[in-house]
């Protein structure tokens, strides 16, 4: 008799689970990584000579409420990308490069080919974003979540040289706006969607509006990456004042974060073409624009702020790196604080 497994917790289970990780993880693995998945920590050797001033910085997140769709539609392959795309682009602000990232899944009771996907998906993660995946933690906690549910959420650490780090002390009235564009919804926005959905009468099977894909499929795309593409046009030394990641708050809440004392931006609504996702929750909501930019991202993933002079050039040179780009708005004197302008 086994009595913790009579409990609810499957030792054997668990070691088959970390068994995959680590076959996983290997994918994701960079030469300064010391040690081995399955360890009780891990190792990473900085390189000096491309870091000489190092600054170490961290972000974590999880994936939210979008957990409720993959567990609706049994498709878990996907939300593991979200969750390394969340702590990522975090990072990436201040024009971190990802070094290696940490997940923590918990469940009720786990089943070793969803766990199996769900890390599946933060390796192919890790892999877009070139950290390597060093380790993390599944937790098998019975009665603490329903059946056939979990949580994931992520760490991820990064290293950028002090005198390049971008912090938005140099944004200045007259900067541009730069918006890049997002795959949908991203991770963020879905306890109200899926209010939508269940009150239009939509399945997850049903075809989105609109789309040639499911309800759950639309929904489901995972989180864009930028980190390859803004870190090579770094690289470049083309001039970026500011960045942001466009998450829980919209455009509204994420931009001001980014700015100093004195200015404000204002967005041009015209600007980019609103994704059909994105119209459709428009009009089921009933929302303002504005009053909608404060919970999704309105099709505009990430914001860099660069001045009028190089905007041309960071916009070219984003576009050659595979990124939509779109001029949204500009930098004006204010209060820290994000307007639309039709």
């Amino acid at each position: 008799m086994d009595l913790y497994k009579d409990a609810g917790v499957d030792i054997a289970a668990g070691n088959e689970a970390a068994s995959r990780y680590k076959a996983l993880s290997q994918r994701t693995k960079r030469p300064e990584v010391l040690g081995q998945i399955g360890g009780f920590a891990s190792g990473f050797a900085l390189d000096l000579t491309r870091f000489p001033e190092p600054v170490l910085v961290s972000g974590t997140d999880g994936v939210g409420t979008k957990l409720k769709v993959a567990f609706a539609a049994d498709k878990h392959d996907t939300i593991g990308i979200d969750c390394v795309a969340m702590c990522v682009n975090d990072i990436l602000t201040i024009g971190a490069e990802p070094l290696y990232f940490l997940d923590y899944l918990a469940t009720g009771k786990l089943d070793v080919d969803v766990a199996e996907a769900v890390v599946a998906g933060i390796a192919a993660g890790c892999e877009m974003a070139g950290a390597a995946l060093v380790g993390g933690e599944t937790a098998e906690m019975p009665g603490m979540y329903a059946g056939g549910e979990y949580d994931v959420a992520g760490f991820a650490v990064g290293v950028v040289n002090r005198s390049q780090m971008i912090d938005g002390a140099n944004v200045r009235p007259g900067d541009v706006v730069l918006g890049l564009a997002s795959t949908g919804p991203h991770s963020n926005g879905y306890s109200l969607v899926r209010k939508l959905v269940t009150d239009a009468g939509l399945q997850w099977t049903d075809p989105f509006p609109g789309e040639n894909e499911t309800v759950a499929e639309t929904l489901l795309r995972p989180t864009r990456i930028y980190v390859r593409s803004i870190l090579s046009l770094l690289e470049r030394r083309l001039p970026v004042h500011a960045m942001a990641h466009i998450t829980g708050g919209g455009l509204n809440e994420n931009i001001p974060r980014v700015l100093p004392g004195g200015t404000a931006v204002e967005i041009d609504r015209n600007a980019w073409p609103l994704p059909n996702v994105f119209q459709w929750l428009l009009g089921r909501s009933g929302m303002a624009f504005p009053e909608a930019a404060r919970v999704w991202n309105m099709g505009i993933g990430y914001v860099l702020v660069v001045p009028e002079g190089e905007a041309y050039a960071v916009t070219t040179a984003l576009t050659e790196l595979g990124e939509t780009v779109y001029r949204i708005g500009r930098v004006v004197e204010g209060d820290q604080v994000v307007t639309f302008t039709e």
